[in-house]
């Protein structure tokens, strides 16, 4: 029996609804429907479609339906709540706060170096004890106002970069850059904010403060990876962003870390606590806030992600001052930065992405594969039918917990590299964990999603 007519009847049993045409699943049960965009070459995962199926039948504490349209893009498997890959419209009076997590704006940020890997390869081994000092060894110096914080919350990005005192890592970054970038970061400017909702600790008591997250990768599945460009598949494009073929390129996955737990816990707990009392909760235990909890949620949320973007521009600009100390001039110029996990109001709706990325029509975004596989600079089309979204990765093949449980394979990472403190991350993040990259990128390529940029090729991945 096919693999697919083993799920029919497994979901059958559950009343759930399966189709398959076109490399499109269509899965609904009794309460919701939603499509799953996913080739044949790679499996659909019965948890995952409950999880979904679940986020697309939340209804409001006064019985009306939640969700607009739910959908998901080839990344997609089972997460902690909500699937990864995951995309779920509201209307704009409603939020799903577990629908995104506690790892707010968990995003991607490319930086281009101006460099070749003939010119930087000789210095291979001193360029990565440099980098491994400041990302992973606590070397960083990242002193940082309350005032610059307090602006970042309050009035964004732009006020955060104007109340920086030049010192640390400060010191050696180019403001006027860094504030030229702010444009190219993808839906920063739609993010919301308050003070408030911050931990105190950001905003009062000392002048300065080294908050011990700021500047690091965080766990699980962030990293800063050197890669390669290897391939022009769109020359306009890549000219427009300064993408050459041989050329040495800085990405950056990290999130909002302890400040986006606090945020996205608090919230959680709170939809929970707001449940009208005298009605039945809901099975899933998923909850969605409506009227004006939900915009108070929204400027919460807002607050986490800012801090995810500031991580980000930390990360990249100890990259870039290494690069700079040991190069020479320093030439990098910001590709793009995209979000993942948080919610976005585009075309009078709320926009939940988990795991997934915004990719409206001409918006550029990034695509990784694994330590050992391709990563994918691409250029959205807008396609409304997934809610101008797109995958924001390859996807787990195999949790975590079965790959800590597998013996590691003899030469399994003889073409990649990772530098670590901790064993365990080599083994849990291994190539072979996640999908391979080609058909994640063919389907969304073939469906009409995205466009491609560029392929790069790791060279070296760092993680914590």
């Amino acid at each position: 029996m096919s693999h697919q007519k083993r799920l029919q009847r497994a979901f059958a049993r559950a009343h759930i609804d399966l189709r398959y045409e076109d490399g499109i699943y269509t899965v609904r049960n009794e309460s919701a429907q939603a499509t799953i965009l996913l080739p044949a070459s790679l499996p659909l995962e019965e948890k995952a479609v409950h999880q979904l199926l679940a986020f697309a039948s939340v209804k409001t504490p006064q019985g009306d339906p939640a969700v607009c349209a739910a959908c998901a893009t080839p990344d997609f498997h089972p997460g902690t709540i909500a699937p990864v890959g995951s995309v779920v419209a509201t209307p704009k009076s409603v939020v799903i706060p577990a629908a995104i997590g506690t790892d707010i704006n968990c995003g991607m940020r490319l930086l281009t170096t101006g460099l070749s890997l003939a010119q930087v390869a000789p210095q291979q081994s001193v360029l990565i004890g440099r980098l491994k000092s400041v990302l992973l060894e606590n070397a960083r110096n990242v002193p940082t106002p309350t005032q610059a914080f307090k602006a970042l919350f309050d009035a964004g990005p732009l006020a955060f970069l104007e109340r920086l005192a030049p010192e640390g890592v400060w010191a050696g970054a180019n403001r006027d850059r860094l504030m030229e970038e702010v444009a190219r970061c993808v839906g920063l400017d739609q993010l919301g904010g308050e003070s408030r909702h911050a931990p105190a600790s950001f905003t009062s008591g000392r002048e300065v403060i080294r908050d011990p997250c700021l500047g690091t990768p965080g766990a699980g599945n962030h990293f800063v990876e050197l890669q390669v460009v290897e391939q022009i598949l769109d020359r306009h494009a890549a000219y427009e962003v300064g993408l050459r073929t041989g050329d040495v390129v800085i990405m950056i996955h990290s999130g909002s870390r302890d400040l986006g737990f606090h945020v996205g816990a608090r919230w959680m707990d709170r939809a929970r606590e707001a449940w009208l009392p005298g009605i039945k909760h809901p099975e899933s235990r998923l909850y969605a806030l409506a009227g004006p909890l939900a915009g108070e949620y929204l400027q919460a949320m807002g607050v986490a992600a800012r801090y995810a973007w500031a991580n980000r521009v930390v990360l990249a600009e100890m990259v870039r001052q290494e690069f700079a100390g040991l190069f020479g001039a320093d030439e990098s110029r910001l590709v793009v930065d995209v979000p993942h996990n948080v919610v976005l109001t585009e075309q009078d709706v709320n926009v939940h992405r988990k795991g997934a990325t915004p990719a409206h029509a001409g918006q550029f975004a990034l695509i990784p594969g694994s330590m050992g596989d391709s990563s994918y600079v691409v250029r959205g089309l807008g396609h409304e039918d997934w809610l101008r979204s797109c995958s924001h990765g390859a996807g787990r093949r195999i949790r975590r917990q079965e790959v800590r449980r597998m013996a590691p394979a003899d030469g399994r990472d003889q073409d990649w590299q990772c530098v670590t403190l901790r064993e365990e991350r080599r083994i849990e993040e291994a190539p072979h964990a996640y999908k391979p990259i080609g058909p994640v990128i063919e389907a969304q390529t073939e469906a009409g999603l995205i466009e491609g940029v560029a392929r790069l090729r790791p060279w070296t991945t760092f993680k914590a």
